[in-house]
């Protein structure tokens, strides 16, 4: 399996583990919504875009209350089971290709909104697809921080992901980083640049 199938597994025993109630990462969801999110996605191409594109969001909020309101079993076993073999990520690569950030990041959702959360063992597998996502998802989603930013792991590897005034360079390990660049705020990370610079990059980051 790749990453992205291993943090599907994970995942989905972490929800069975946690129930239904138990907070997230998400703001307002618990493991029920995220559950119910993720088979939306993976299920019903005709509500997944209202995931991304706020006109078609209340469509895609009642079709996934309705799913939602399974039994838990039932949902997680969706998670996990993932697409039927007729939906395009149910092939290796194009699963490696689109979920592995959903699925780290995701996972982490769940895992650090409990008490005591510590990160995981780093594993060079996970590690590297969790870099290479981060590089990837910051063209996109720090497109509109006012500094120039870049990423750089504890072991040394670097990479410029925005170019801009006062310069901020953001340090931490790849999931940490991945988690940073989807908005998270449970991490662990460090920053080098000028004070307001940074204020300036983590608002942004959170949407302020």
């Amino acid at each position: 399996m790749g990453v992205a199938a291993d943090e599907r597994q994970a995942l989905s025993s972490l929800l069975h583990d946690l129930g239904p109630d138990a907070p997230t990462l998400c703001e307002g969801w618990t493991t029920r919504d995220l559950a119910a999110h993720l088979v939306v996605r993976e299920h019903r191409p005709d509500a997944a875009p209202g995931i991304i594109v706020p006109a078609l969001a209340g469509h895609t909020r009642k079709v996934q209350d309705r799913y939602a309101a399974k039994p838990w079993g039932t949902l997680v076993d969706q998670v996990r089971k993932g697409p039927s073999k007729f939906w395009p990520t149910a092939i290796g690569p194009l699963d490696e290709l689109t979920n592995t950030a959903e699925f780290l990041v995701h996972h982490e959702d769940v895992r650090r909104a409990q008490p005591g959360w510590e990160p995981r063992p780093a594993d060079a597998t996970r590690d590297a697809a969790a870099w290479k996502s981060a590089k990837q998802a910051a063209k996109l989603n720090l497109r509109k921080a006012p500094v120039g930013v870049t990423l750089r792991t504890r072991t040394g590897q670097e990479a410029a992901v925005k170019t801009g005034p006062d310069p901020v360079a953001v340090i931490g390990d790849p999931i940490d980083l991945l988690l940073f660049v989807f908005g998270r705020d449970a991490v662990r990370l460090e920053f080098e640049g000028d004070a307001a610079a940074v204020t300036k990059l983590q608002g942004v980051n959170r949407g302020l």
